[in-house]
């Protein structure tokens, strides 16, 4: 049997990735995109919001409903800052404000859309 959903291609989950991401820099210009020019998974985004730690955007999110992780998937339950991040160079202050968001085959431009308005109201009110 095979795992991938032929009916939702992970060409699809890319797109939505990349508007995701091309959304949110175009909210917030000092926002980084872990890795947003190398090769790798379509489901997965790393975004650093500066200035706004991990854990008061889990919250938020929390609050208007959306799910993401202020870690790795391999780090799940732990509240550290990403080792991968120092690894990348990333300082203690930038990577503790970086959150994850995973996309999968249930995911839809209605989704982006959430996540965009969410990120943008939190941008917004840590940015007055």
């Amino acid at each position: 049997a095979s795992i991938v959903d032929d009916a939702y291609p992970c060409d699809t989950i890319g797109r939505l990735r990349d508007e995701l991401e091309t959304n949110i820099v175009n909210i917030a210009p000092d926002a980084v995109i872990v890795a947003k020019d190398a090769e790798r998974l379509d489901n997965t985004s790393c975004i650093i919001m500066p200035g706004v730690d991990n854990q008061t955007q889990l919250i938020a999110y929390d609050v208007d409903g959306i799910c993401v992780s202020a870690g790795s998937a391999c780090s799940s339950g732990k509240v550290t800052i990403p080792h991968v991040l120092t690894a990348m160079g990333y300082n203690k202050t930038l990577s503790s404000c970086a959150i994850r968001v995973s996309l999968g085959a249930s995911t839809s431009e209605d989704d982006i859309e959430a996540f965009t308005s969410s990120f943008k109201r939190l941008y917004d009110r840590t940015r007055t």
